[in-house]
């Protein structure tokens, strides 16, 4: 005769009694409802590791009406901040007893955001995080019934949806004072795609602080993310320019700057200071290495699902959040040529 292999799997009843807790509190423990003694919570939790009990978790979703998942729709998560906005989502919910259902959407595909939310909402998903989205995603995902709390990833305030970002004019402020403070004067700003909220944010952000400190109003030029089209930029200077820094969109068109600008016999930063934004792994071994602005992802994620998770039981959230940004200075700045 076969055994069921289920049969020996332990089961909530089991973890109660050798805990000394009704099955009630086990559950509650599961899904983290407050209110339960401190010294119960870690007795459950020592019995659930003892025996490696793991949740039913359709029976769970069957009582609670939950699937205790998390969809994410994210735009090009072939970029860097996307990718480590997922990555931190992901880690975030998993610390939290949530999984993620994430899906991509990518300039060469024909999936629309309509198509996306069907295909999470069709999951069972619990709620819904946006990831590093364009304006056009995120109004279409205004004419989209949505039947679970909602979550964009980006800096403004917004009365249709829950928000949660690293501050973007904040690390905008951070680059061109830091620039400035050094003397500079005259700034390039290289933007990402404007069609992308972050995009937009930092290059709104820069144009008021460069105004504040009475620096040189140029037009921007309008990048794509790519390494690529920053070097293509850089190497197609016929002079040096009158400007002595570049405030870059994001690390990977610095890179390809600082390429670029070698390239033609350029010197960073002697001939020109460059200011990034993320703080890639590998920025720090740029040549020079690079000073950018450093957006905390782990936060960033831990933040969304926290959010998530207040809005699904009911309590009091704040409709906007921001992370702090931080200024990361390496050697890629200094003081303008014509101040040395």
């Amino acid at each position: 005769m076969t055994s069921n292999a289920s049969s020996d799997q332990p089961n909530i009843r089991q973890v109660a009694a050798i805990a000394g807790v009704s099955h009630m509190t086990v559950s509650r423990v599961l899904n983290d409802y407050p209110n339960i003694r401190p010294a119960t919570r870690r007795r459950v939790l020592e019995v659930i590791e003892e025996l490696n009990y793991r949740p039913n978790l359709a029976a769970r979703a069957l009582t609670t009406r939950r699937t205790r998942r998390i969809g994410v729709m994210v735009e090009s998560a072939v970029e860097f901040g996307p990718t480590s906005t997922l990555r931190a989502v992901e880690f975030a919910a998993r610390e939290s007893g949530y999984s993620v259902t994430s899906v991509a959407l990518r300039d060469d595909d024909a999936m629309t955001p309509q198509d996306a939310v069907d295909h999470l909402t069709g999951q069972g998903v619990d709620a819904l995080c946006v990831v590093a989205p364009r304006s056009s995603s995120v109004s279409a995902l205004r004419k989209i019934s949505i039947p679970v709390p909602v979550l964009v990833i980006k800096a403004d305030s917004d009365p249709s949806f829950l928000t949660v970002s690293v501050d973007q004019q904040g690390g905008t402020d951070l680059a061109v004072d830091h620039l400035a403070t050094l003397g500079h004067r005259d700034i390039l700003h290289i933007a990402g795609p404007l069609d992308w909220l972050d995009a937009r944010t930092r290059e709104r952000a820069f144009h008021a602080r460069a105004k504040g400190w009475g620096i040189r109003e140029r037009p921007i030029v309008i990048g794509d993310w790519s390494a690529d089209f920053a070097y293509e930029f850089a190497s197609s200077l016929k002079r040096l320019p009158e400007y002595t820094a570049i405030f870059a969109g994001n690390d990977d068109m610095a890179l390809g700057a600082i390429h670029g600008l070698h390239d033609k016999g350029y010197r960073v930063p002697e001939d020109i200071s460059i200011v990034g934004f993320d703080d890639l792994p590998a920025s720090r071994h740029f040549l020079p290495p690079l000073t950018t602005v450093r957006q905390d992802f782990r936060a960033l994620g831990i933040k969304a699902v926290d959010v998530l998770r207040a809005s699904l039981e009911g309590l009091e959230i704040p409709q906007r959040t921001k992370i702090p940004a931080d200024l990361v200075i390496r050697q890629s700045t200094a003081a303008p040529r014509q101040l040395r």
